[in-house]
């Protein structure tokens, strides 16, 4: 049985992690220092918290469930106590991709995160329906990045993501560069901002005497069918007029050069700023 030690987990993602590796065939050691978050730990895991150097050893994996802006100062701590062969495993590719990971060769580097269930699914549950984070009961996809150590490490980091994130439809590798173009600058340069702008254009309509709901529902609507055509989910095209408004509101709405937000040293500078 392998060991799995994670550390904030007594956190927001510990604590869903920490439900998920109960259900596994890991043995799980659990790190929390925070009050707060050793209340929760038991209240929701059923778990007790360990002494971080107890915790790590004879792990074979260490999962770090902390924010991107504290895992350079944690790593620095914490990767020259673990045993050599040990695997870091990190839930974001910024820090790694910003370099606030320590150079040790002796040991593996594996970032995996979650792509969260999609618009476009087949959840026949009410629980499924509603898991829009995923890791509960709505079926999700899984990036993953091995950035250091043997390909055998692959496997097991693989196997620990789909534990930790289950229930997992498919997992996805890519190399530490490629999740940094996929977040933050595919999910939330772009995606949450366009999503943030929709919500203010909503706005805006409800300030033209459109009620709220009336502009939700509009709204809403519109944004299944329009990606469902978009992503190619259904056969279609659009109206004349639509793809006439498309014409317009592009280069209305967007800068020429939007996509230089996907230059590399773009994309560094934002992981920068995030980490």
């Amino acid at each position: 049985m392998k060991k799995v030690t994670l550390f904030g987990a007594g956190g927001k993602m510990g604590i869903r992690l920490g439900k998920n590796l109960a259900n596994s065939d890991f043995a799980v050691c659990h790190v929390e220092v925070a009050p707060e978050g050793i209340a929760r730990l038991k209240a929701e895991v059923g778990a007790d918290p360990v002494d971080p150097d107890q915790a790590i050893i004879g792990a074979d994996v260490v999962i770090l469930a902390i924010p991107d802006t504290v895992i350079g100062k944690v790593a620095q701590s914490l990767v020259p106590k673990l045993s050599p062969g040990t695997m870091l495993m990190v839930l974001d590719g910024a820090a790694p991709y910003a370099g606030h990971l320590p150079e040790r060769a002796d040991i593996s580097y594996f970032i995996s995160h979650p792509c969260h269930p999609p618009i476009f699914n087949n959840e026949t549950t009410e629980a499924g329906r509603n898991d829009h984070f995923g890791g509960i009961a709505a079926k999700q996809s899984v990036v993953n990045a091995l950035m250091q150590g043997p390909e055998s490490h692959y496997e097991l980091g693989d196997k620990v993501a789909r534990a930790m994130y289950a229930p997992v439809s498919r997992t996805h590798r890519c190399t530490v560069e490629q999740m940094a173009f996929l977040e933050p600058g595919l999910s939330e340069t772009v995606c949450a901002s366009l999503l943030v702008v929709m919500r203010q254009a909503m706005d805006e309509v409800v300030k033209k005497g459109v009620s709220e709901e009336c502009a939700r529902d509009f709204l809403l609507g519109h944004m299944n069918i329009l990606s469902a055509v978009i992503f190619e989910e259904i056969e279609g095209v659009f109206s004349d007029a639509c793809n006439k408004a498309i014409e317009y509101g592009i280069p209305t709405l967007m800068k020429d050069d939007w996509k230089k937000v996907f230059d590399p040293d773009r994309v560094l500078q934002s992981v920068h700023r995030i980490t």
